[in-house]
Protein backbone atom coordinates (compact mmCIF):
# COMPACT_ATOMS: atom_id res chain seq x y z
CA UNK A 1 0.00 0.00 0.00
CA UNK A 2 2.98 2.27 -0.10
CA UNK A 3 2.96 5.40 -2.20
CA UNK A 4 5.62 5.59 -4.87
CA UNK A 5 6.15 8.58 -7.11
CA UNK A 6 8.69 8.89 -9.86
CA UNK A 7 11.28 11.64 -9.68
CA UNK A 8 9.44 13.30 -12.56
CA UNK A 9 6.13 13.34 -10.64
CA UNK A 10 7.80 14.70 -7.51
CA UNK A 11 9.40 17.49 -9.55
CA UNK A 12 6.05 18.23 -11.18
CA UNK A 13 4.38 18.52 -7.76
CA UNK A 14 7.19 20.73 -6.48
CA UNK A 15 6.79 23.07 -9.46
CA UNK A 16 3.01 23.18 -8.90
CA UNK A 17 3.53 24.10 -5.24
CA UNK A 18 6.11 26.73 -6.14
CA UNK A 19 3.83 28.21 -8.81
CA UNK A 20 1.04 28.38 -6.25
CA UNK A 21 3.31 30.21 -3.86
CA UNK A 22 4.27 32.71 -6.57
CA UNK A 23 0.59 33.47 -7.13
CA UNK A 24 0.14 34.36 -3.45
CA UNK A 25 0.93 38.03 -2.81
CA UNK A 26 1.51 37.31 0.87
CA UNK A 27 4.49 35.03 0.19
CA UNK A 28 7.89 36.67 0.11
CA UNK A 29 10.81 34.71 -1.30
CA UNK A 30 14.19 34.90 0.40
CA UNK A 31 15.93 32.36 -1.88
CA UNK A 32 16.12 31.60 -5.56
CA UNK A 33 13.10 29.72 -6.96
CA UNK A 34 15.19 26.66 -7.84
CA UNK A 35 16.51 26.44 -4.26
CA UNK A 36 12.97 26.61 -2.95
CA UNK A 37 11.86 23.96 -5.44
CA UNK A 38 14.66 21.67 -4.25
CA UNK A 39 13.56 22.11 -0.64
CA UNK A 40 10.02 21.22 -1.66
CA UNK A 41 11.31 18.12 -3.51
CA UNK A 42 13.26 17.00 -0.43
CA UNK A 43 10.21 17.57 1.77
CA UNK A 44 8.01 15.45 -0.48
CA UNK A 45 10.64 12.70 -0.59
CA UNK A 46 11.05 12.78 3.20
CA UNK A 47 7.30 12.54 3.67
CA UNK A 48 7.01 9.62 1.25
CA UNK A 49 9.89 7.84 3.00
CA UNK A 50 8.18 8.31 6.36
CA UNK A 51 4.96 6.77 5.10
CA UNK A 52 6.92 3.92 3.49
CA UNK A 53 8.43 3.14 6.91
CA UNK A 54 5.00 3.23 8.53
CA UNK A 55 3.72 0.90 5.81
CA UNK A 56 6.57 -1.56 6.46
CA UNK A 57 5.96 -1.45 10.23
CA UNK A 58 2.28 -2.25 9.74
CA UNK A 59 3.11 -5.16 7.44
CA UNK A 60 5.75 -6.46 9.86
CA UNK A 61 3.16 -6.48 12.66
CA UNK A 62 0.80 -8.54 10.51
CA UNK A 63 3.58 -10.96 9.59
CA UNK A 64 4.50 -11.38 13.26
CA UNK A 65 1.07 -12.83 14.07
CA UNK A 66 1.07 -16.47 15.20
CA UNK A 67 -1.64 -17.21 12.68
CA UNK A 68 -0.65 -16.77 9.05
CA UNK A 69 -2.82 -14.11 7.46
CA UNK A 70 -3.05 -14.04 3.69
CA UNK A 71 -2.23 -10.67 2.18
CA UNK A 72 -5.24 -9.18 0.43
CA UNK A 73 -7.71 -11.00 2.65
CA UNK A 74 -10.33 -9.04 4.57
CA UNK A 75 -8.56 -9.84 7.86
CA UNK A 76 -5.22 -8.66 6.46
CA UNK A 77 -6.76 -5.38 5.26
CA UNK A 78 -8.41 -4.74 8.64
CA UNK A 79 -5.18 -5.42 10.53
CA UNK A 80 -3.16 -3.35 8.10
CA UNK A 81 -5.40 -0.32 8.58
CA UNK A 82 -5.40 -0.80 12.34
CA UNK A 83 -1.61 -1.07 12.61
CA UNK A 84 -1.01 1.69 10.05
CA UNK A 85 -3.30 4.04 11.97
CA UNK A 86 -1.57 3.11 15.24
CA UNK A 87 1.79 4.06 13.74
CA UNK A 88 0.34 7.33 12.43
CA UNK A 89 -1.06 8.07 15.89
CA UNK A 90 2.36 7.41 17.46
CA UNK A 91 3.87 9.82 14.97
CA UNK A 92 1.37 12.49 15.98
CA UNK A 93 2.35 12.05 19.62
CA UNK A 94 6.04 12.30 18.77
CA UNK A 95 5.62 15.44 16.67
CA UNK A 96 2.93 17.10 18.76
Amino acid sequence: MSIRLSREKINFLARQILDSMFENDQVEFMDEPNEIRLVIVRSIEDELNLYEKIDLKAIAKIESQKKAIKEGSREWEILYRKYYNEEIAKLGKIIG
